[in-house]
């Protein structure tokens, strides 16, 4: 097994000896020590989606100096805005919010609706509104590891992910990958967490108001994205796809 350096002695994180250390850990054993290892280097993300509440909870129990980044977006559903206060007042946290530079008045007097403009309208709004901040927020941060609530049984495009991965100069950790839907139910009625607002009106997933929509019949989680042309907001491409030290 490799063994990974001391903080200290850290140029650069080995993803690999690190996913090595992780893999055999519990989510909170994960959460714990990344905290203490790497404290200084280390972000965590919440968009205030369906399941948020699980990763701030196990965040502010098991290393609450860890910042924790919400990248508003300016389009979020007025339920997530709601949400997201509520959930900060419960939990005794607060989120660092990063917004795109430029706002949705100005993005569509100038630039038009890029998710009315195809694909190439999309990559340009995840640029602006997403990967941008977020890169914005792990260079003011210092952060070189990012904490994400990501799990694999969210969509296919996630099934083969790992518990660490390189993306840029990015180290991105998965806690709670391996996570099913039952483990994150059980969880939140545990310790008390309310789920998003919206899910009980048929979202399987959530983002901006304008990309996402409840689920149909006979319709997976991917067709609820982005009109079922893609579900990847542009945050969670796979690694080397996405640079976020733009």
């Amino acid at each position: 097994m490799k063994t990974i350096m001391n903080t200290s002695e850290l140029a650069q994180i080995d993803a690999e000896a690190l996913r090595e250390d992780l893999n055999p850990l519990s989510a909170e054993e994960r959460i714990t020590m990344l905290g203490k290892k790497f404290a200084g280097r280390v972000a965590a993300t919440t968009s205030f989606g369906l399941q948020a509440s699980v990763m701030l909870r196990l965040m502010r129990t098991h290393a609450p100096d860890v910042p924790v980044v919400f990248v508003d977006t300016g389009y979020l559903f007025p339920e997530t805005y709601r949400y997201a206060d509520a959930l900060e007042k419960q939990l005794g946290m607060e989120a660092r919010v990063y917004m795109p530079k430029l706002t949705p008045a100005r993005q569509e007097a100038l630039h038009g609706r890029f998710w009315e403009q195809g694909p190439a309208g999309m990559e340009q709004y995840a640029r602006i509104n997403k990967i941008e901040p977020m890169s914005r927020a792990l260079q003011e941060l210092g952060a070189d590891i990012w904490i994400s609530g990501l799990r694999r049984s969210h969509s296919k495009t996630r099934a083969s992910r790992g518990v660490v991965e390189q993306q840029s100069k990015t180290v991105k950790v998965y806690p709670i990958l391996e996570w099913s839907d039952a483990d994150v139910e059980e969880y939140m009625k545990k310790h008390g967490l309310p789920p998003h607002p919206l899910a009980d009106e048929g979202y399987a997933t959530m983002g901006d108001w304008h990309s996402t929509k409840p689920l149909e019949e006979g319709e997976t989680a991917e067709g609820t994205r982005f009109n079922g042309e893609k579900y990847e907001c542009g945050l969670h491409q796979d690694s080397g796809v996405q640079d976020f030290q733009i």
